[in-house]
């Protein structure tokens, strides 16, 4: 893949490279692609539950729309090969036309009966968000100066999760005005204009290439290449078990809120806190990338989540909220210190299926953390769950910050 640009130093205006993305034009757009889709995004996670709740009353059948939305990372690999073998700028405005067309669906929606609706279209929506990822990997790290990398994941970090600071409220008041298909109809409207964006990028695209091998080779390329890199893999696994404890977390989130005596919409609240968290750490990761390195930022970022999960159980509001904005800030460092190491070390033709790759084994933990805690949830309460969750991700954090720098010759591009 090229791109029009030549691309400079991220040495020359060092000290200004939040203002250098920015003013990159098709860094800018890709920007403004994630803040559009990111705002419908958001909305409908916590409609989504919400609905569950108001329509079934059950805190699991809830917490079980987000698993919906995650399982199509267990076949990410497979996914991701689908964006190295076409071109990345068609293939995510086609998912956005699909999703836009898809979410309209959601007006049937009415009763328990018909909630299958719902959970099947956010499984397609899932698996279209893993798609989008890899294609969207592969497009920023063609058309972003890869010194700064780092900056422009922490940027669009800031702007996908910076929307919990207003998109949770938001549907959460759309909800209420006019229920579950109002929410739906929003995130039709996003993916429309995110379709907009994504076809105003100026990123020109080579051809693909033929494949030389069937499906099921390609796709292994991508994790032969991943698990063999030593400077990849250990922050790949601690991803992954981050993401299985944020899982956890993720499924008593009405949990909580029931302990603090307050209804279910409550939870946009708390979104809202994390997602300013994330605000702040996103600004913040391209320095700090530059400064620790992707190895300590992530052991910093789950050190502090650790901590914030451990505490989160005390049943007041001011401990919900300030450990919301903790785990806000904590979660993304180690996702973002693996996705820029993922387009740095990974050579263009591969970097759909690498990064797919490494979204499932980051994000499908996550998905077997949501069934498990939908269940212990119900079981044991998030007074005795959250702690023993704190304490697992104090020991990612001890392995990650002594596991070893270099552990044997990079692996050549296959």
């Amino acid at each position: 893949m090229t791109t029009a640009r030549t691309k400079h130093s991220a040495g020359r205006d060092g000290h200004r490279p939040l203002v250098r993305v920015l003013r990159d034009r098709d860094a800018a757009l890709c920007l403004c692609g994630v803040v559009v889709s990111g705002f419908g995004t958001s909305a409908l996670w916590l409609a989504a539950g919400v609905w569950v709740k108001d329509l079934t009353g059950s805190d699991g059948l809830a917490a079980l729309c987000v698993l919906a939305m995650w399982a199509p990372t267990l076949v990410g690999p497979a996914l991701g090969t689908l964006a190295d073998r076409v071109r990345r700028r068609p293939l995510l405005i086609a998912t956005s036309l699909l999703m836009s067309c898809l979410l309209l669906t959601l007006f049937a929606v009415d009763s328990r009966d018909t909630l299958w609706l719902l959970f099947a279209v956010l499984l397609v929506y899932g698996a279209a968000g893993v798609v989008q990822d890899a294609a969207e990997s592969a497009l920023v790290a063609a058309a972003v100066d890869p010194g700064l990398l780092g900056d422009f994941n922490g940027l669009r970090t800031t702007a996908n999760e910076g929307m919990k600071m207003v998109a949770p409220p938001a549907g959460a008041g759309l909800y209420a005005a006019y229920g579950g298909p109002g929410v739906a109809l929003l995130d039709a409207a996003t993916f429309v204009l995110a379709t907009g964006v994504y076809a105003a990028l100026r990123v020109r695209e080579a051809p693909a290439r033929r494949p030389a091998s069937n499906w099921r080779r390609r796709t292994a390329e991508g994790a032969r290449y991943l698990w063999g890199h030593p400077g990849l893999r250990p922050l790949v696994l601690a991803g992954g078990v981050t993401m299985l404890c944020a899982g956890v977390n993720g499924a008593t989130a009405y949990a909580v809120v029931d302990a603090l005596g307050h209804s279910p919409a409550y939870a946009g609240a708390l979104y809202a806190v994390q997602g300013a968290g994330s605000v702040v750490v996103g600004l913040l990761a391209g320095p700090a990338l530059r400064r620790l390195g992707g190895r300590r930022f992530a052991t910093a970022g789950i050190a502090l989540l650790a901590v914030a999960l451990a505490v989160r159980a005390a049943p007041y509001d001011a401990v919900a909220l300030a450990t919301s904005a903790a785990i806000g800030a904590g979660l993304p460092a180690v996702l973002i210190a693996a996705l820029t190491a993922v387009q740095h070390e990974t050579p263009g033709p591969l970097l759909g299926r690498v990064t797919a790759t490494a979204g499932s084994l980051v994000f499908a933990p996550n998905v077997l953390g949501l069934a498990a805690g939908a269940a212990l949830v119900e079981l044991t309460g998030p007074r005795l769950l959250l702690p023993a969750v704190g304490a697992v991700l104090l020991g990612t954090a001890a392995v990650l910050a002594s596991a070893p720098r270099r552990a044997g010759r990079r692996p050549s591009a296959a």
